[in-house]
């Protein structure tokens, strides 16, 4: 079974050590692992909560792609895109904000700590927050579902909002009476999730606190890493490494050797000031390689835009048969309109269909298309763009009128089903070994829809 994995950094700021340790590194690893699908992404919708900026949140979109690349992305493996780049994810931050609890919203922390902090200072519970505050864990839940990731690489401070996305998840699917999405799982790495800032607290712009991870090289590394905060105790006094920030954000580099030998080195009585130098040395061993390889991206903005825009154009493969499909479920599809049983309330209910279905849908683009799912609402293929419902509707006709002239061939790792040397429609990614079995698959619920169609 192929994992999806899907996470994401708030373009509101330069990238720095905390994404890279908490989610670009581990992320990474991820998507080096077989049978692992990949999604990472700039979270520039959610940036706008934070930052009113538009230089600023600009300059951030490309320099956290370019950290991305720069620390060892593979977009031919993976789906780098930006979150503003996918028009399904708003639409379906609607559809989930429906379904929301009023009160699973006024439970979030980053909420919660808004109001707390303005009831001790006097003012009005809700004095300065914004509903783009009070709807992040609905957007995030969106970025998540709209690609029914399987895990989400986050920090542990996140781990409530991939809770609050699998009870959204599990209240669509309830109300609408199939497995629409995947119950997603937080994914943490124990000792890194969350790594520290200058001042102690957590590594985030919003506190200014941050050490950058490419910008301004290696000397504004180091200028970061002696600014940590340290205690008072001099050289050769024992200092107690562990609830160090200078001692944490070391481990988060360093192999367990490096770490037992710096931890002993503190005991020790290693100064502060050479401790903040062995860091640096330490870190900047990492960084180098990668550093030099985002500073050329930077200088080349057309490079990353090119990755961006093909990550995007493979996310909506994802997306828009599946918001085609929930706009059905709520009543907002297309398709022909049936009468309501009458009298019996729970006969209301819409039920899943036993069979195969070919459903029609206009795409964000205003193109027309159909899409063929299983019985179980798999995907098994998508249709090219129409131009108009008529054109769309013959070729589902022409498809079912010849199901057994049909070509279905491999290529480029999708099956393509073509009418007359003309692909129709794709079937999403797949294996060279199981593409007899998806052929199979497809061919037979065709036919299926075709005796359908005949009686």
């Amino acid at each position: 079974m192929t994992m999806r994995v899907l996470t994401g950094i708030t373009t509101s700021g330069i990238p720095h050590l905390g994404n890279y340790v908490g989610a670009i590194r581990p992320a990474l690893a991820a998507s080096r692992v077989d049978g692992v699908d990949a999604f990472y992404f700039m979270a520039d919708y959610h940036s706008l909560i934070k930052c009113d900026d538009p230089a600023r949140v600009q300059h951030s979109r490309l320099a956290i792609a370019a950290a991305w690349l720069a620390a060892g992305l593979d977009p031919e493996r993976v789906t780098l895109y930006r979150q503003s780049d996918i028009p399904e994810i708003p639409e379906l931050t609607w559809l989930l904000t429906c379904v929301t609890a009023k009160g699973l919203l006024n439970r979030a922390h980053a909420y919660k700590a808004a109001v707390d902090a303005n009831s001790e200072a006097g003012e009005d519970p809700d004095a300065g927050i914004t509903a783009g505050l009070y709807m992040y864990p609905v957007l995030m839940a969106a970025d998540i579902l709209a690609f029914n990731a399987h895990k989400v690489p986050v920090g542990r401070d996140q781990v409530q909002h991939i809770e609050m996305a699998r009870d959204i998840a599990q209240r669509f699917n309830h109300l609408y009476g199939r497995e629409f999405f995947v119950l997603p799982e937080a994914a943490i790495e124990e000792q890194v999730a969350t790594l520290p800032g200058l001042d102690g607290r957590k590594m985030s712009k919003s506190y200014d606190n941050t050490i950058p991870l490419f910008e301004g090289g290696p000397k504004a590394l180091r200028k970061a890493i002696l600014r940590i905060v340290t205690d008072s105790r001099e050289p050769g006094e024992a200092k107690d490494a562990e609830g160090t920030a200078l001692f944490t954000i070391f481990r988060a580099f360093a192999d367990p050797d490096e770490t037992g030998a710096f931890r002993s080195a503190l005991h020790e009585g290693l100064g502060w000031g050479e401790a903040k130098q062995r860091l640096f040395e330490r870190i900047d061993r990492e960084l180098a390689p990668m550093r030099e390889r985002y500073e050329h991206l930077m200088a080349h903005p057309h490079e990353v835009e090119a990755v961006l825009m093909a990550g995007a154009e493979r996310a909506r493969f994802i997306a828009t048969p599946l918001l085609a499909e929930l706009r059905e479920a709520v009543g907002l599809g297309h398709g022909t309109v049936r009468p309501l049983p009458a009298n019996d309330k729970d006969k209301r209910k819409k039920k899943a269909h036993k069979g195969p279905r070919l459903v029609s849908f206009r795409d964000g683009d205003g193109r027309f298309r159909f899409r063929l799912l299983s019985a179980d609402g798999e995907e098994l293929a998508l249709s090219r763009g129409f131009d108009d419902p008529k054109a769309s509707g013959q070729a589902i006709q022409t498809l079912l009128g010849g199901v057994d002239d049909l070509e279905i061939v491999l290529a480029d790792g999708v099956l393509e089903l073509r009418q007359q040397g003309q692909a129709v429609a794709l079937s999403p990614p797949i294996s060279v070994a199981g593409h007899e079995e998806a052929t199979s698959r497809l061919r037979e619920s065709l036919r299926e829809l075709a005796a359908e169609n005949d009686a």
